[in-house]
């Protein structure tokens, strides 16, 4: 489909021209395209302009396109010559939608006022607080390095404020934080609970890695340990690493952060997280974590003060789980379509445990289906094999395998074989898990929904790791400038989880919509001003959604120096 114009003469020899809708057809006999009219708009003179240019928009406005009139930029261009003198030129055009609701946000939970109040406070200089704006912006809009930052990102995007910021502004600004990052954390988490009016009376916690491309960890000084230290990955690799604990709210919202060295398991960061959690005094918060994090000492710690807990068990490992709990008789009451729970109490008086078994019917069967066709697979590939002993290439394969080695075993005649025992146990496990808690005012359902929740701290994880913000790769070797720069990703988390709320959307849709909204750098003779473009619906219902003003047409405007 295509717009068409067609000449014709007039009797005089006059052309006229005409518009045209058209669309073309192949003609079945001549095989040859022949133009079908769909629409006739008339002869050219005639033809309303505005209604066209209208009709284009509709049209990039369901293909995602924009459609720039040359016509009304030229007559804008002559206002703007008139009022700010004919010598306008069009410098460059900088992204301002993404910067602009990012510094609205940074102000509206505090990290702004926070920031300043310390810097004032320490005498430092006020130039930090707009550096971490500046790396925590960066973060959320295309992660760069720091020297990336400063020579190629920041000339890309129009910054409120419009700082003066120099490479050594970043490093010194990440360095002041990292040495007040307990302040501010705890500052901002606060100003947020009350700005959204948060429950904070469950607290989701859990450790990831990351990981750096180097061959030796660091060195312990001064009776400190390094902090990158070879360790398990959560990938599966071994390499060197540091270890990063997060707390989150129900909502996915950042309580807290913390950074240990590599080689630090998950439960012995419990301690250390439950302590600096106490100080904040948060009231009735109930903490929720993975298996990883439940032993009898974290379990113990935790209870200190009262303190409430909500720990996964593992099933298959720990004996009064597997003897007791899974083996307990009575029906499952039936929370959501996905979700069954039933409570089991084992022990008696001070000495009793509270166990929840869960069980998900859905994800049973699709346990169920998986496991059948390992078996299948197993079965074709033992009898595809006259010698079935375990010396074999393809038996050492399959018994290698972290796919196919549980379900096989070997005989005493060395020989392989599917382990119908080991099959049978799996089945017992197929879609349960279990939580244990001990806080008896909790009913087992609300229990059960808490512990689901636990996926939103993963959500969080892959948002800084590798989807949005890619905490990773880092390239600091310095522990501060590495704690420093976790903590810049936590706050650009803060920031996307607030506006993922207050839009109801992925921060990926809502960065693609508020970069149509772009500022041109202009220069006249006497002046340097900044003009936004017109503003796109979909950009005016986010400023709406997160409250925030629109901004004017005309920014930044500053005399041009006289003597350079």
């Amino acid at each position: 489909m295509y717009l068409r114009t067609t000449i014709r003469k007039n009797k005089n020899g006059s052309p006229v021209k005409y518009y045209q809708l058209a669309h073309n057809d192949r003609d079945p006999i001549t095989k040859k395209p022949v133009a079908t009219i769909i629409h006739n708009f008339g002869r050219a003179e005639q033809v309303d302009r505005d209604s066209l240019v209208r009709l284009c928009r509709s049209i990039a406005r369901i293909c995602d396109v924009e459609v720039i009139d040359r016509h009304q930029a030229s007559k804008q261009k002559t206002l703007f010559q008139k009022q700010w003198g004919d010598d306008v030129q069009f410098i460059k055009t900088v992204e301002l939608g993404t910067i602009l609701v990012i510094d609205e946000l940074w102000k509206k939970l505090g990290i702004k006022d926070a920031l300043a109040k310390l810097v004032k406070e320490k005498g430092c200089s006020p130039d930090f607080e707009r550096a971490l704006f500046v790396l925590t912006s960066n973060r959320l809009c295309d992660p760069d390095s720091k020297l990336g930052v400063w020579n190629r990102w920041m000339e890309r995007v129009y910054l409120p404020d419009r700082p003066d910021i120099q490479l050594n502004h970043l490093y010194e600004g990440m360095d002041f934080l990292s040495e007040h990052s307990a302040e501010v954390e705890k500052s901002v988490f606060f100003h947020t609970a009350n700005l959204l009016n948060l429950e904070v009376d469950l607290i989701f916690y859990d450790t990831t890695t990351a990981s750096f491309h180097i061959d030796d960890e660091d060195d312990d000084q001064d009776e400190e340990p390094g902090l990158r230290k070879y360790g398990h990955s959560k990938e599966g690799t071994w390499s060197p690493q540091v270890v990063v604990a997060l707390a989150v709210t129900r909502e996915g919202l950042p309580v807290r952060c913390w950074v240990f060295p590599g080689n630090t398991s998950d439960a012995q960061t419990v301690e250390k997280v439950r302590t600096d959690l106490r100080g904040w005094k948060l009231g009735r918060a109930l903490f929720v974590a993975d298996s990883g994090m439940n032993s009898e000492k974290n379990r113990n710690e935790l209870s200190r003060a009262c303190g409430k807990y909500l720990l996964a068990s593992r099933m298959a490992t720990v004996s009064e789980v597997k003897k007791e709990v899974l083996t307990k008789r009575g029906r499952y009451t039936v929370i959501q379509e996905n979700l069954h729970a039933k409570e089991v109490i084992v022990g008696d008086g001070e000495r009793r445990k509270r166990y929840i078994l869960c069980y998900n019917p859905r994800e049973a069967l699709r346990q169920q289906k998986h496991r059948e066709e390992i078996t299948l697979i197993l079965e074709k590939a033992i009898a595809s094999h006259k010698d079935r002993k375990a010396t074999k290439q393809w038996a050492i394969e399959l018994l290698s395998s972290r796919r196919y080695k549980r379900y096989l075993t070997i005989t005493k005649g060395n020989l392989i074989k599917i382990d119908r025992k080991a099959i049978r146990e799996a089945a017992k496990y197929d879609g349960k898990w279990v939580i244990e808690t001990n806080d008896d005012t909790i009913s087992f359902a609300d229990a059960a929904c808490g512990y689901k929740g636990l996926m939103v701290i993963e959500r969080c994880f892959r948002s800084m790791k590798r989807t949005q913000i890619r905490m990773t790769p880092m390239y600091h070797w310095a522990p501060r400038r590495i704690e420093a720069h976790i903590r810049i990703c936590v706050l650009a988390l803060l920031i996307q989880r607030v506006a993922e709320l207050e839009c109801r959307d992925t921060w990926l849709n809502i960065k693609t919509e508020l970069s149509r909204l772009q500022v041109t750098e202009c220069r006249s003779k006497d002046h340097v001003f900044f003009k936004r473009n017109e503003v796109p619906n979909q950009v005016k219902s986010i400023f709406k959604s997160l409250k925030t003003p629109l901004p004017k047409e005309v920014l930044g405007v500053s005399a041009v120096s006289k003597h350079p």
